[in-house]
């Protein structure tokens, strides 16, 4: 369970986020909604303690995050971001295998190699493997990144508490086909034992497809939090988006179109 605890988070004068409480369940797709300036990505990373609130708490498991030391963070939560630069020429391998350095000293062990093979044959990428990193088309590269950050969480032994992972705006780069795979990809790595997972998307249809739970933010407040069921609701979009969205039902699901 993660939980946040009347948060507030601001930049001088200038409150970003604003006394947010909510709480997190293991096993479910939590994703945040909301207009340009809402304040999701401040509060992911508040969540993800890249930010440290100015009031409130985060809590993983119950217990405040602000005291754990990086190192132990690093074993159990790790964050995907919307643009990652890599200034070294490395291999797609080489960059996959940098979500195991919290997990071994020295070298890599037979654990941690086998675990990239995993990730990358689970996004894909296993055919990039000997390429460098940055010959890679913005799409491949986020994959690949994709890959990192759950080589970083993939079930270790060693590690037996709950993993938390943060996806802040992960489809950027990728075409429809490939938003599609990686939100059932994530889906069915969140849906494994004790495993968190907390997003920010701006598609209010994938996000309904596939979240168990949405937060809707508005001038840095919750304004909803729900089953996508009970926070898309028409007049609620219109409020806080400026669009008044249809709802077409179509293959058991219900669609949004804007005119």
């Amino acid at each position: 369970m993660l939980t946040g605890s009347n948060i507030t988070f601001r930049v001088g004068s200038k409150v970003l986020i604003s006394d947010i409480t909510a709480s997190f369940a293991a096993g479910g797709l939590h994703l945040l909604v909301g207009p340009n300036g809402a304040g999701k990505s401040t509060l992911v990373k508040v969540l993800a303690r890249l930010l440290r609130p100015q009031e409130g708490k985060v809590e993983y498991e119950g217990k405040d995050v602000s005291g754990a030391s990086e190192s132990e963070l690093a074993k159990r939560r790790a964050v995907l971001s919307q643009a990652i630069e890599i200034a070294f020429p490395l291999t797609v391998r080489e960059v996959v295998m940098m979500g195991r350095y919290p997990h071994f000293s020295g070298r890599p062990g037979p654990a941690d190699e086998g675990i990239v093979d995993e990730v990358m044959e689970h996004f894909d990428v296993t055919e990039f493997e000997h390429r460098y990193y940055q010959t890679l088309s913005g799409g491949e590269r986020q994959r690949v990144n994709f890959a990192r950050v759950l080589a970083q969480l993939w079930r270790d032994d060693a590690v037996d508490s709950c993993r938390y992972l943060f996806l802040d705006e992960p489809l950027t780069f990728l075409d429809i086909r490939h938003q599609i795979d990686f939100m059932k990809r994530i889906r069915s790595f969140t849906e494994g034992a004790e495993v968190v997972t907390v997003g920010v998307v701006h598609d209010l249809n994938l996000a309904a497809r596939f979240s168990d739970q949405i937060l809707m933010l508005s001038g840095g407040r919750i304004v909803a939090n729900g089953t996508p069921a009970e926070v898309l609701t028409t007049e609620r979009i219109e409020q806080v988006f400026g669009v008044a969205p249809s709802m077409v039902q179509a293959g058991g699901s219900v669609h949004l179109i804007f005119n």
